[in-house]
């Protein structure tokens, strides 16, 4: 994957000393850690990003928000399945919400391909996501009572929308701008509107994740 103006070393002299200056408290080998793990990390960025039609193929903008939040999430992730180093990886994920306000614990797995318009205000529990999860600000996916949901696959979360609970959220939901999901299911290719118990479901012919996702 090219990485635009930068190239590895200084990415990982990069990351590292951002985690190093957010978190001084010199315990643990930060950069040695993120160097074992970096290529993977990019392996599986390379896929996300070659997956969403907005984005350049193959290119990585370490300036690019977006991409970046993603970038920080795939190296927390990889490096708790690799080394379940807790101190590096808690760090990466709070450098996340420092930097961008995403909010999704380390050991939480997003899909392959996901897309995030605008990274502030995320909140992702440790749940199921399927394939293709696209997500836009101030949005949450999150307990209710104990409950978590859980996500089919091409589902798309525009601003202020939440889904909570025991939810079931089939392939192919949009849930509209503020719209709230509390312990509902839905439907394949349903779009959800209103809040809480008073929402209320309804189609559309227009495929939406067609100018998200190439695929």
């Amino acid at each position: 994957m090219k990485l635009r103006n930068i190239n590895r070393a200084q990415l990982l002299d990069y990351v590292a000393a951002q985690v190093g200056n957010f978190f001084p408290d010199h315990l643990g080998d930060a950069r040695a850690f993120i160097n074992s793990d970096l290529d993977e990390t990019l392996e599986r960025l390379e896929r996300c990003i070659n997956g969403v039609r907005m984005w350049p193929r193959a290119t990585f903008d370490y300036l690019h928000s977006s991409q970046y939040c993603i970038f920080v999430y795939y190296l927390a992730n990889t490096i708790w399945r690799n080394r379940e180093n807790e101190n590096i990886c808690t760090k990466l994920f709070y450098l996340n919400k420092a930097l961008h306000g995403f909010e999704c614990f380390y050991q939480t797995e997003l899909p392959e391909i996901f897309f995030i318009g605008h990274s502030v205000g995320i909140v992702l529990v440790r749940t199921t996501y399927g394939n293709r999860f696209a997500i836009y600000q101030n949005c949450t996916v999150g307990q209710s009572k104990g409950a978590r949901p859980e996500i089919g696959e091409r589902v798309l979360m525009f601003p202020n929308s939440a889904i909570l609970g025991t939810s079931k959220v089939g392939d192919g939901t949009v849930v509209a701008q503020g719209a709230q999901l509390i312990d509902r299911d839905t439907p394949s290719g349903t779009i959800v509107f209103g809040r809480g118990r008073d929402a209320s479901f309804g189609h559309s012919k227009e495929n939406l994740m067609a100018d998200i996702f190439r695929d």
